[in-house]
């Protein structure tokens, strides 16, 4: 073999150990991606109904029940327009309230509800994700269901921005 062949062997099979590392690289990273979406999304179906992702927003005041055998938890998180049934099984983290910033990540169910695999709740009095706020903004101004959701959402809002 010449040093002419020898050497478009070297470079094509570098190229294709290359090739195959970039592949492997972008399926784990395609694998570990979750994209969050507002439940006015996820009621215009925009969500993915198979695979995993975040939903946020508020926890609706008086939706939080906990099931007989004291580990699942049902809430509903509402951008004031619209809103998602959330379950979880687990400790919730210490500030986890009624009206306040979550995040879920998990997946959606052919029934609607959303099987949270992990809660995300604001860490001091000036976070809400950028996502989540920027959805309850987004869905404040296309009308909410009612006066008392936009109320509850622009003082929690305002609460979150101190």
């Amino acid at each position: 073999m010449t040093p002419r062949k020898r050497r478009a062997l070297a470079i094509s099979g570098g190229l294709g150990l290359l090739a195959l590392a970039t592949a492997l690289v972008l399926n784990a990273l395609q694998s570990n991606l979750v994209f969050f979406f507002s439940p006015s999304q996820v009621a215009a179906k925009e969500a993915p109904r198979t695979g995993s992702f975040r939903v946020g927003g508020l926890v609706e005041p008086g939706s939080v029940r906990r099931d007989a055998d004291g580990l699942t938890l049902r809430f509903i998180v509402t951008d004031t327009a619209h809103t998602v049934p959330v379950t979880y099984q687990g400790l919730l983290p210490d500030l986890f309230r009624e009206g306040k910033g979550v995040v879920a990540a998990g997946k959606l169910d052919a029934d609607g509800v959303f099987r949270a695999t992990e809660v995300l709740a604001k860490h001091d009095e000036n976070y809400m994700p950028p996502e989540a706020a920027d959805a309850l903004k987004r869905a404040g101004n296309k009308g909410p269901a009612n006066a008392n959701a936009t109320a509850t959402a622009n003082s929690a809002m305002r609460a979150e921005a101190r």
